[in-house]
Protein backbone atom coordinates (compact mmCIF):
# COMPACT_ATOMS: atom_id res chain seq x y z
CA UNK A 1 0.00 0.00 0.00
CA UNK A 2 1.56 3.50 -0.78
CA UNK A 3 0.67 6.54 1.50
CA UNK A 4 2.70 9.21 -0.85
CA UNK A 5 1.07 12.66 -0.02
CA UNK A 6 -0.75 11.46 3.26
CA UNK A 7 0.11 13.06 6.49
CA UNK A 8 2.28 11.33 9.16
CA UNK A 9 -0.38 10.86 11.77
CA UNK A 10 -2.59 9.33 9.13
CA UNK A 11 -0.25 6.80 7.28
CA UNK A 12 0.81 5.78 10.80
CA UNK A 13 -2.93 5.31 11.85
CA UNK A 14 -2.97 3.48 8.15
CA UNK A 15 0.03 1.24 9.40
CA UNK A 16 -1.84 0.37 12.17
CA UNK A 17 -5.10 -0.92 11.02
CA UNK A 18 -3.11 -2.58 8.26
CA UNK A 19 -0.70 -4.66 10.93
CA UNK A 20 -4.05 -5.11 12.66
CA UNK A 21 -6.19 -6.52 9.89
CA UNK A 22 -2.79 -8.67 8.98
CA UNK A 23 -3.14 -9.47 12.60
CA UNK A 24 -6.37 -10.52 12.42
CA UNK A 25 -6.01 -12.95 9.66
CA UNK A 26 -2.77 -14.48 9.89
CA UNK A 27 -3.01 -15.15 13.96
CA UNK A 28 -5.56 -18.38 14.07
CA UNK A 29 -3.53 -20.02 11.28
CA UNK A 30 0.25 -19.00 12.75
CA UNK A 31 -1.36 -20.08 16.26
CA UNK A 32 -2.69 -23.53 14.96
CA UNK A 33 0.39 -24.27 13.18
CA UNK A 34 2.70 -23.32 16.37
CA UNK A 35 0.36 -25.52 18.79
CA UNK A 36 -0.63 -28.44 16.94
CA UNK A 37 2.88 -28.89 14.45
CA UNK A 38 5.88 -26.72 15.84
CA UNK A 39 5.34 -27.67 19.66
CA UNK A 40 5.03 -30.98 19.03
CA UNK A 41 8.20 -31.62 16.91
CA UNK A 42 9.85 -29.55 19.43
CA UNK A 43 9.09 -31.70 22.23
CA UNK A 44 9.93 -34.58 19.85
CA UNK A 45 13.31 -33.45 19.23
CA UNK A 46 13.64 -32.97 23.27
CA UNK A 47 12.59 -36.77 23.77
CA UNK A 48 14.68 -38.07 21.18
CA UNK A 49 18.07 -36.88 22.40
CA UNK A 50 16.59 -38.03 26.35
CA UNK A 51 17.64 -41.81 28.05
CA UNK A 52 15.17 -44.52 28.09
CA UNK A 53 13.65 -44.47 31.98
CA UNK A 54 11.24 -46.75 33.60
CA UNK A 55 8.09 -47.88 31.98
CA UNK A 56 9.80 -46.34 28.42
CA UNK A 57 9.30 -42.52 29.83
CA UNK A 58 11.95 -40.09 29.00
CA UNK A 59 14.27 -39.09 31.40
CA UNK A 60 17.82 -37.50 31.84
CA UNK A 61 20.76 -37.41 30.79
CA UNK A 62 20.85 -36.60 27.47
CA UNK A 63 21.66 -39.60 24.95
CA UNK A 64 21.95 -40.79 21.29
CA UNK A 65 21.42 -44.18 22.60
CA UNK A 66 17.55 -43.59 20.65
CA UNK A 67 19.42 -43.37 17.49
CA UNK A 68 21.44 -46.06 17.80
CA UNK A 69 18.75 -48.81 18.67
CA UNK A 70 16.98 -47.12 15.50
CA UNK A 71 19.90 -47.69 13.48
CA UNK A 72 19.94 -51.40 14.97
CA UNK A 73 22.71 -50.84 17.43
CA UNK A 74 20.92 -52.69 20.72
CA UNK A 75 22.57 -54.73 23.73
CA UNK A 76 23.20 -58.05 21.82
CA UNK A 77 25.09 -56.06 18.83
CA UNK A 78 23.74 -54.83 15.29
CA UNK A 79 20.20 -55.95 14.34
CA UNK A 80 18.60 -55.69 10.65
CA UNK A 81 15.77 -55.36 11.70
CA UNK A 82 14.85 -51.39 12.35
CA UNK A 83 16.47 -51.08 8.65
CA UNK A 84 14.30 -53.44 7.21
CA UNK A 85 11.40 -51.82 8.42
CA UNK A 86 12.80 -48.81 6.82
CA UNK A 87 13.95 -50.38 3.52
CA UNK A 88 10.22 -51.84 3.62
CA UNK A 89 8.63 -48.51 4.27
CA UNK A 90 10.68 -46.74 1.20
CA UNK A 91 9.42 -49.98 -0.95
CA UNK A 92 5.89 -49.68 -0.23
CA UNK A 93 5.49 -46.26 -0.35
CA UNK A 94 7.62 -46.16 -3.73
CA UNK A 95 5.58 -49.14 -5.47
CA UNK A 96 2.41 -47.24 -3.97
CA UNK A 97 2.69 -43.80 -5.43
CA UNK A 98 3.57 -45.40 -8.59
CA UNK A 99 0.62 -47.79 -9.26
CA UNK A 100 -1.46 -44.79 -8.10
CA UNK A 101 0.33 -42.10 -10.75
CA UNK A 102 -0.39 -44.49 -13.13
CA UNK A 103 -4.26 -45.36 -11.97
CA UNK A 104 -4.32 -41.95 -11.48
CA UNK A 105 -3.95 -40.57 -14.84
CA UNK A 106 -6.55 -42.12 -17.37
CA UNK A 107 -8.83 -41.17 -14.85
CA UNK A 108 -8.18 -37.45 -14.50
CA UNK A 109 -8.02 -37.30 -18.58
CA UNK A 110 -10.78 -39.07 -18.83
CA UNK A 111 -12.85 -36.57 -16.27
CA UNK A 112 -11.84 -33.85 -18.26
CA UNK A 113 -12.97 -35.41 -21.34
CA UNK A 114 -16.25 -35.42 -19.85
CA UNK A 115 -19.02 -33.21 -20.50
CA UNK A 116 -18.99 -29.92 -18.09
CA UNK A 117 -21.68 -31.04 -16.44
CA UNK A 118 -21.19 -34.49 -15.73
CA UNK A 119 -17.16 -33.36 -14.32
CA UNK A 120 -18.40 -32.27 -10.76
CA UNK A 121 -20.69 -35.46 -10.42
CA UNK A 122 -17.58 -37.32 -11.42
CA UNK A 123 -14.72 -35.87 -9.36
CA UNK A 124 -17.76 -36.33 -6.33
CA UNK A 125 -17.34 -39.79 -6.84
CA UNK A 126 -13.94 -39.93 -6.53
CA UNK A 127 -13.67 -38.43 -3.52
CA UNK A 128 -16.60 -39.67 -1.75
CA UNK A 129 -14.97 -43.29 -0.63
CA UNK A 130 -12.40 -40.62 1.29
CA UNK A 131 -15.35 -39.06 3.65
CA UNK A 132 -15.26 -42.34 5.20
CA UNK A 133 -13.33 -43.04 8.37
CA UNK A 134 -9.92 -44.66 7.01
CA UNK A 135 -10.13 -47.52 9.97
CA UNK A 136 -14.07 -48.66 8.50
CA UNK A 137 -12.59 -48.48 4.87
CA UNK A 138 -9.78 -50.41 5.97
CA UNK A 139 -12.05 -52.96 7.60
CA UNK A 140 -13.95 -53.17 4.09
CA UNK A 141 -11.02 -54.51 2.64
CA UNK A 142 -10.11 -57.13 5.07
CA UNK A 143 -12.99 -58.43 4.57
CA UNK A 144 -13.02 -58.30 0.41
CA UNK A 145 -9.57 -60.21 0.99
CA UNK A 146 -10.10 -62.81 3.57
CA UNK A 147 -10.15 -66.24 2.80
CA UNK A 148 -13.17 -67.72 0.74
CA UNK A 149 -13.82 -64.36 -0.71
CA UNK A 150 -14.48 -64.11 -4.74
CA UNK A 151 -11.37 -62.12 -4.67
CA UNK A 152 -9.48 -64.43 -2.70
CA UNK A 153 -11.11 -67.41 -4.56
CA UNK A 154 -9.93 -66.10 -8.34
CA UNK A 155 -6.21 -65.89 -6.62
CA UNK A 156 -6.55 -69.31 -5.61
CA UNK A 157 -7.60 -70.32 -8.94
CA UNK A 158 -4.89 -68.82 -10.74
CA UNK A 159 -1.77 -70.01 -8.16
CA UNK A 160 -1.12 -66.91 -6.24
CA UNK A 161 -2.08 -68.26 -2.94
CA UNK A 162 -2.07 -70.98 -1.10
CA UNK A 163 -5.38 -73.05 -0.73
CA UNK A 164 -7.58 -71.34 2.00
CA UNK A 165 -5.20 -68.07 2.46
CA UNK A 166 -6.32 -65.30 1.25
CA UNK A 167 -5.11 -62.20 0.11
CA UNK A 168 -5.00 -60.54 3.51
CA UNK A 169 -2.64 -60.01 5.72
CA UNK A 170 -0.31 -59.77 3.13
CA UNK A 171 1.82 -56.70 2.10
CA UNK A 172 0.17 -57.24 -1.36
CA UNK A 173 -2.92 -56.09 0.99
CA UNK A 174 -1.57 -53.01 2.36
CA UNK A 175 -0.18 -52.19 -1.46
CA UNK A 176 -4.06 -52.10 -2.47
CA UNK A 177 -4.77 -50.60 0.73
CA UNK A 178 -2.32 -48.05 0.62
CA UNK A 179 -2.96 -46.77 -3.72
CA UNK A 180 -7.12 -47.23 -3.04
CA UNK A 181 -6.73 -44.63 0.27
CA UNK A 182 -4.39 -42.32 -1.62
CA UNK A 183 -6.22 -42.44 -4.91
CA UNK A 184 -8.40 -38.59 -4.70
CA UNK A 185 -4.80 -37.40 -3.43
CA UNK A 186 -3.46 -37.73 -7.05
CA UNK A 187 -6.79 -37.77 -9.08
CA UNK A 188 -7.87 -33.96 -8.22
CA UNK A 189 -4.45 -32.53 -8.77
CA UNK A 190 -3.68 -33.92 -11.69
CA UNK A 191 -7.73 -33.08 -13.01
CA UNK A 192 -6.72 -29.19 -12.01
CA UNK A 193 -3.45 -29.77 -14.53
CA UNK A 194 -5.38 -31.40 -17.24
CA UNK A 195 -8.18 -28.79 -17.27
CA UNK A 196 -5.57 -26.13 -18.23
CA UNK A 197 -4.19 -28.77 -20.93
CA UNK A 198 -3.23 -26.58 -24.04
CA UNK A 199 -4.98 -29.22 -26.91
CA UNK A 200 -2.74 -27.22 -29.40
CA UNK A 201 0.39 -28.84 -28.50
CA UNK A 202 -0.91 -32.45 -28.47
CA UNK A 203 -2.49 -32.07 -32.34
CA UNK A 204 0.80 -30.34 -32.72
CA UNK A 205 2.67 -32.89 -31.95
CA UNK A 206 -0.24 -35.52 -33.95
CA UNK A 207 0.49 -33.75 -36.78
CA UNK A 208 4.47 -34.28 -36.77
CA UNK A 209 3.58 -37.78 -36.90
CA UNK A 210 4.56 -38.53 -33.29
CA UNK A 211 3.62 -41.72 -31.44
CA UNK A 212 1.10 -41.56 -28.84
CA UNK A 213 3.96 -42.27 -26.58
CA UNK A 214 6.07 -39.23 -27.64
CA UNK A 215 3.22 -36.94 -28.01
CA UNK A 216 2.20 -38.09 -24.12
CA UNK A 217 6.20 -37.19 -23.08
CA UNK A 218 6.56 -34.07 -25.32
CA UNK A 219 3.35 -32.44 -24.99
CA UNK A 220 0.96 -33.41 -22.39
CA UNK A 221 3.56 -34.63 -19.72
CA UNK A 222 5.61 -30.92 -19.09
CA UNK A 223 1.89 -29.63 -18.76
CA UNK A 224 0.38 -31.80 -16.27
CA UNK A 225 4.16 -31.70 -14.70
CA UNK A 226 2.81 -29.24 -11.36
CA UNK A 227 -0.48 -31.59 -10.86
CA UNK A 228 1.76 -34.75 -10.66
CA UNK A 229 4.52 -33.20 -8.43
CA UNK A 230 1.64 -32.02 -5.98
CA UNK A 231 -0.25 -35.24 -6.14
CA UNK A 232 3.23 -37.38 -5.08
CA UNK A 233 4.02 -35.07 -2.42
CA UNK A 234 0.34 -35.71 -1.49
CA UNK A 235 0.48 -39.13 -1.30
CA UNK A 236 4.38 -40.80 -0.82
CA UNK A 237 4.70 -38.40 2.32
CA UNK A 238 1.91 -39.86 4.60
CA UNK A 239 2.09 -43.00 3.15
CA UNK A 240 5.62 -43.49 3.87
CA UNK A 241 4.51 -42.96 7.91
CA UNK A 242 1.20 -44.75 7.45
CA UNK A 243 0.12 -46.79 10.35
CA UNK A 244 -3.56 -47.65 10.36
CA UNK A 245 -3.45 -49.83 6.88
CA UNK A 246 -0.05 -51.80 7.73
CA UNK A 247 -1.36 -52.45 10.96
CA UNK A 248 -4.64 -54.17 9.81
CA UNK A 249 -3.81 -55.38 6.23
CA UNK A 250 -0.60 -56.44 7.00
CA UNK A 251 -1.18 -58.40 10.27
CA UNK A 252 1.90 -57.89 11.46
CA UNK A 253 3.46 -59.02 8.47
CA UNK A 254 4.27 -55.97 6.81
CA UNK A 255 5.29 -52.89 9.33
CA UNK A 256 6.11 -50.21 8.69
CA UNK A 257 8.11 -46.89 9.62
CA UNK A 258 4.64 -45.34 10.98
CA UNK A 259 3.99 -48.73 13.16
CA UNK A 260 7.59 -48.50 14.58
CA UNK A 261 7.26 -45.46 16.15
CA UNK A 262 3.49 -46.59 17.20
CA UNK A 263 5.06 -49.35 18.90
CA UNK A 264 6.97 -47.96 21.16
CA UNK A 265 4.84 -44.88 22.32
CA UNK A 266 2.81 -48.25 23.20
CA UNK A 267 3.72 -52.04 24.04
CA UNK A 268 7.25 -51.45 23.04
CA UNK A 269 7.68 -48.62 25.97
CA UNK A 270 10.54 -46.53 24.25
CA UNK A 271 9.40 -43.04 23.75
CA UNK A 272 13.10 -41.74 22.83
CA UNK A 273 13.10 -44.41 20.48
CA UNK A 274 9.71 -43.70 18.93
CA UNK A 275 10.71 -39.69 19.11
CA UNK A 276 13.56 -40.34 17.37
CA UNK A 277 11.98 -42.84 14.43
CA UNK A 278 9.54 -39.60 14.43
CA UNK A 279 12.00 -37.49 13.76
CA UNK A 280 13.38 -39.61 11.12
CA UNK A 281 9.88 -39.36 9.04
CA UNK A 282 10.43 -35.39 9.45
CA UNK A 283 13.40 -35.51 7.73
CA UNK A 284 12.00 -37.77 5.08
CA UNK A 285 9.46 -35.04 4.48
CA UNK A 286 11.67 -32.24 4.25
CA UNK A 287 14.28 -34.18 1.92
CA UNK A 288 11.19 -35.32 -0.43
CA UNK A 289 9.94 -31.46 -0.81
CA UNK A 290 13.60 -30.75 -1.63
CA UNK A 291 13.82 -33.53 -4.00
CA UNK A 292 10.75 -32.95 -5.69
CA UNK A 293 11.39 -29.05 -5.59
CA UNK A 294 14.59 -30.23 -7.49
CA UNK A 295 13.06 -32.38 -9.94
CA UNK A 296 10.27 -29.79 -11.28
CA UNK A 297 12.59 -27.37 -11.80
CA UNK A 298 15.26 -29.93 -14.07
CA UNK A 299 11.84 -31.67 -16.08
CA UNK A 300 10.40 -27.70 -16.23
CA UNK A 301 12.92 -26.22 -18.24
CA UNK A 302 14.76 -24.19 -15.46
CA UNK A 303 11.20 -22.80 -14.04
CA UNK A 304 10.81 -24.29 -10.28
CA UNK A 305 7.58 -25.95 -9.64
CA UNK A 306 5.56 -24.60 -6.63
CA UNK A 307 4.55 -27.37 -4.14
Amino acid sequence: MSYTGVTPTARSRAMVREARHLLFTVAPGASWIIVFLVLPSAYLMGVAFMSNGPYGLPEMPLSLESFKRLAGFGFLGWSPGNLYTLIRSLWQTLISTGLVVLVAYPIAYYITTCRERWRPIMLLLVVVPSWTNQVIRTFGWMNLLAPGTPLSGLAESLGLIAPNMGLYPSNFAVTLGLVYNFLPFMVLPLYAAFEKLDTAQVEAAQDLYASPVRAFWHAVFPQTLPGLLAGIVLVAIPAFGMYVIPELLGGGKGMMLGNLVATQFSGGANWPLGAAGAILMLIATFVGLFAMRRIGKRLGGGEEVVI
